[in-house]
């Protein structure tokens, strides 16, 4: 018994090694120095310096209750402004406000990219480079959306000038620098690692941010993200820290996904975004529960836009976006970023899923336009109370002619009116509010609040955990998933 207690130690001992020693063998060792790398990359980083002119009305400067006379003695307004009446008092003052950043050149011939938030609607850009010469920035085309710009400065001499690189081929764990401006203190160099990618912060439709643990700081935005081998493989663009300072945890705009971006505003001033005419959201556990769907992915689509290129193919509301050009749709953000990135004109196949059914649906894609059009507030105006029926804590009447007038309802829209709802209920802990018309439950219309309580109560009794209604709000559609009350 003994020796078979001691082969069976020993073989451990041996197998601990065979495991550890291929794992050392892979493991390397990070950079000796980052001084080479640092030496050639600082002269093409560039602090970005804004102007901004501020108009302010001199009735909201501070006043100093019992000392108008002695204002006025010395001929000043409250606020220490020179001041000649009433007259000088309506008239506004100015002051500047000065922001600062980080950017760097992309071509000897002057050409720079930063962080649209950096030089946003300011009245003058600044641009000091490493070597201490400064010049006057010419905005060339901005990005919003993306939060990119790209500016342009005119010197004799070509400039210090850094390249692209595949920010695809980095790795989680692979080493990092980043150079920028922080705190207005020049060119300052930090090291960190790639901590993830493709991360999704909720600042945009095209989040795909590149996370690192380099330190990132006020006055860093705009500035490069290098791998290695001294390529740009991200744009430094937000932290994530309560108090503001670096606490490890930066992000930076993908490489690839600029790099499409800075090509269109170099070339038009604005970017040039691909469109199949949708509103979507993604589909959450909840949603797919509700539609009986095992897995619990892909966009649903919530509203297509007339004469759209999806209206075109023949896409309808409530229809679930499974698949794009072969590529399966798994996160909120990647049918977004894959539409906008597809060449206008060009033609591209979806597979949908309706009610259950998969079709393939193929459709051309055209540009999308900037909208700025923001939605009325909802009029305080229901239907006919005669008729409301309570379920899940909403009260449901039928659209009437003063509520289709209230709301501004077209005349083809069919539903029932959400009259109140109970914030404590199933239906208000979704969201749902006064003036929220319903079009359908869990893809079937309903046009009567006969109809609606008859496909719950359906629902109900095939064991559905939830239901899923299409509403409208404000001229815009969603779709929204309602828990029945455990209770009854």
């Amino acid at each position: 018994m003994s020796n078979i207690k001691k082969f069976f130690t020993a073989t451990v001992i041996i197998t601990c090694f065979v495991v550890t020693i291929p794992i050392a063998a892979f493991a390397k060792a990070g950079p000796a120095s980052f001084a080479d790398l640092a030496e050639k990359l600082l002269p093409a980083v560039v602090n970005v310096n804004t102007t901004q002119t501020i108009k302010v009305d001199r009735r909201s400067l501070p006043q100093f209750p019992g000392m108008e006379e002695f204002f006025k003695r010395f001929g000043r307004e409250p606020g220490g402004d020179q001041g000649d009446g009433d007259h000088k008092r309506d008239k506004p003052l100015t002051r500047h406000r000065m922001s600062l950043g980080s950017g760097f050149i992309i071509d000897p011939s002057g050409i720079i990219v930063t962080n649209n938030h950096v030089i946003d609607k300011a009245d003058e850009i600044m641009v000091k480079m490493y070597d201490g010469r400064e010049f006057k920035a010419k905005l060339i085309g901005t990005d919003s959306k993306l939060d990119v710009a790209v500016l342009k400065i005119k010197s004799d001499k070509p400039l210090p000038f850094v390249k692209f690189g595949d920010d695809a081929k980095s790795r989680i764990g692979d080493w990092v620098l980043a150079i920028g401006n922080p705190y207005a203190l020049g060119g300052t160099i930090t090291a960190g690692i790639i901590s993830a990618r493709n991360r999704d912060i909720n600042s945009g439709p095209y989040d795909k941010y590149i996370q690192t643990d380099a330190s990132i700081n006020r006055g860093n935005s705009g500035g490069p993200m290098f791998n290695m081998k001294g390529e740009v493989i991200g744009i430094n663009t937000a932290i994530y820290s309560p108090t503001g300072g670096n606490i490890g945890i930066g992000f930076a705009i993908p490489s690839n996904q600029a790099r499409h971006v800075i090509a269109q505003l170099r070339k038009f001033g604005h970017t040039k975004r691909g469109r199949i005419g949708i509103s979507f959201q993604p589909v959450t556990e909840d949603i797919a529960e509700s539609l009986g769907m095992k897995d619990g992915h892909g966009a649903l689509v919530s509203s297509v836009v007339k004469g759209g290129p999806a209206d075109m193919a023949g896409i309808q509301a409530g229809d679930i976006i499974i698949k794009y050009q072969g590529k399966v749709i798994k996160k909120r953000n990647e049918l977004p970023i894959w539409v906008a990135n597809t060449k206008i004109g060009e033609k591209v196949e979806l597979v949908v899923l309706r009610k259950g059914k998969r079709k393939k649906l193929t459709l051309i894609v055209d540009e999308l336009k900037e909208d700025n059009t923001s939605a009325a507030n909802i009029p305080d105006n229901t239907g006919d109370k005669t008729q409301s029926q309570e379920v899940l804590g909403m009260a449901l009447e039928p659209i009437t002619d003063k509520t289709r007038e209230a709301l501004k309802l077209e005349d083809d829209i069919k539903g029932v009116l959400i009259a109140s709802v109970d914030r404590d209920s199933p239906a208000g802990e979704r969201g749902l509010r006064r003036g929220d018309v319903i079009l359908s439950i869990t893809q079937e219309p309903v046009t009567s609040v006969d109809q609606a309580l008859k496909r719950i109560e359906v629902l109900r009794k095939k064991g559905r955990k939830s239901i899923l209604l299409k509403i409208i709000r404000q001229g815009n559609t969603a779709f929204i998933t309602v828990k029945f009350d455990t209770e009854k």
